[in-house]
């Protein structure tokens, strides 16, 4: 008898019970889970600025806020101290769905949506959903007068989902004063936002006014299902946070304090039950697989696009660079260097929102032009390469024959580049098609910006994530499958 299987299959089997004894055993308690871990983990983002939470600029790695505060208050009263935890804003349920964090607190606003997948707290503070348009545009009055017309705010918030009932065409954005400088440049027609945004980032600015505000929510804390009895000791902190004072002078050191928010001090749980007993479960479905491809539709556009301007452009700079007089070859090769050493994200923010003062475009054209720039670049370099790997006698020989340097380039050696670069300029279209993902931080709703704003509102990234890539897939395989087939034909002749 082999006793050594014997105890390796034995050991084996004993490995396997123990994973499947972890895997099937039931998760920590929530509110036990923080009290050994000592700290509360909220997850916010911020990006989102003040009065929720930002860096301290005075203490660098310091957050402060409202929502800081807040959290200190909570964590104090369960004994622990707060931890601050960075995630997007657009995927903080996500994020808190899969574990990051303990609670998400960051200006989360009780919807039916959320209502329906996660726990929510009872309320703590009241919001006002603001409009705002041009001083000049006379034309906007409500929400009524702006159907078929563009409106910005943030994606998978209230505000969001109040301009989809309404027909209104909403325009997603990544931040927060964002869409303020759109509106003053007439890439949009109005901005619905939060008040406590509105009063700090729209209402400073002297080319805009106030329309009126048009609904009112809540901010809640977001809980794990799961994590009922952390929920119930929050909502105990915060009953004990709001009748001892404490949260309206939190309000109050933060200039948002209101009348209304004394509604916060005389909460009851009958309130809750109310305000989150309406709930829904959005589907994956038709209307959503015609909006991913309208999104791909967008995103081949920018890509095909970029890609023409990125091509003559290119060529143009790599033969600057290997035939063209010193000072314009310097000059080449410091767009090379300056465009291919610093993030395609930095230049869209720079050619979209820096320059929008004296090159106004809208945010499709600024894409393109964007990543075509951007690209011509990388495209320098592939076609000096393959203009460098032609031997040198070919032009040698053109030149004897009585060409000009001009024929010769475009007749002899151009031809043979081409063959060598079209590899690279094919990897180089395909990668364009992923990047051009980028684009959705100045508000073009492209392939990967729809996948994410559908994946929060089913709370799913599998199937929107699956069919997202599925798309990716079947515009970037054909182009493989042509770019093979030309350099089959080149090869043959």
């Amino acid at each position: 008898m082999d006793v050594s299987g014997v105890w390796r299959r034995g050991g084996a089997l004993l490995v396997f019970a123990v994973v499947l004894t972890s895997c099937v055993q039931r998760e920590e308690p929530g509110l036990e889970r923080v009290r050994r871990a000592g700290e509360l983990r909220w997850g916010a983002d911020a990006q989102g600025g003040e009065p929720y939470a930002m860096e301290d600029p005075d203490v660098p790695g310091h957050m402060r806020g409202f929502e800081v505060e807040l959290a200190d208050a909570l964590a104090r009263e369960l004994g622990v101290r707060a931890r601050f935890v960075q995630n997007d804003w657009s995927s903080l349920i996500p994020s808190l769905e899969r574990g990051s964090f303990d609670v998400a607190l960051n200006g989360i606003e009780v919807t039916p949506a959320r209502s329906g997948r996660i726990l929510f707290t009872r309320p703590y503070f009241i919001f006002q959903l603001r409009l705002l348009a041009r001083r000049q545009d006379d034309s906007v009055t409500g929400l009524s007068s702006l159907r078929g017309r563009r409106v910005g705010t943030l994606a998978n918030s209230q505000a969001w989902d109040l301009l989809q009932r309404e027909g209104i065409q909403a325009v997603p954005y990544e931040g927060v004063e964002e869409p303020y400088i759109d509106l003053e440049q007439g890439r949009v027609d109005a901005v619905l936002m939060d008040d406590l945004i509105a009063q700090r980032y729209g209402q400073p600015r002297p080319q805009l006014r106030v329309v009126g505000d048009v609904g009112e929510g809540y901010y809640a804390i977001a809980v794990r299902p799961g994590d009922e009895d952390l929920r119930a000791a929050l909502d105990v902190a915060l009953g004990h946070v709001a009748r001892s004072g404490e949260l309206r002078r939190i309000f109050a050191r933060w200039n948002i304090d209101s009348a209304q928010q004394q509604k916060m001090v005389e909460w009851t749980d009958a309130q809750t039950r109310e305000v989150l007993s309406q709930t829904s479960t959005a589907k994956l479905g038709w209307g959503q697989g015609l909006m991913f491809l309208q999104a791909a539709l967008v995103t081949l556009v920018v890509s095909v696009g970029a890609m023409a301007l990125a091509v003559p452009l290119g060529v143009g700079l790599a033969l600057v660079r290997l035939y063209g007089p010193r000072w314009l070859s310097g000059m080449a090769s410091f767009y090379v260097e300056v465009f291919r050493g610093t993030p395609v994200l930095l230049q869209l923010y720079v050619l979209y929102y820096g320059l929008a003062g004296v090159l106004r475009l809208d945010a499709l054209s600024a894409a393109v032009l964007g990543l075509g720039l951007n690209y011509a670049a990388y495209e320098a370099e592939v076609y000096r390469a393959g203009v460098l790997a032609v031997p040198r006698g070919q032009m040698e020989a053109a030149l004897a024959l009585g060409m000009s340097t001009p024929l010769a380039l475009r007749r002899v050696v151009f031809p043979q580049a081409f063959r060598v670069a079209l590899p690279s300029v094919t990897n180089d279209f395909i990668a364009l098609l992923k990047d051009s993902s980028l684009v959705s931080v100045i508000s073009v709703v492209e392939l990967t910006k729809r996948m994410t704003i559908t994946a929060v509102d089913v709370r799913s990234w599998l199937l929107p994530g699956a069919l997202c890539a599925a798309l990716y897939l079947a515009m970037s395989y054909p182009l493989s499958l042509l770019a093979r087939r030309l350099e089959a034909r080149l090869a043959r002749g």
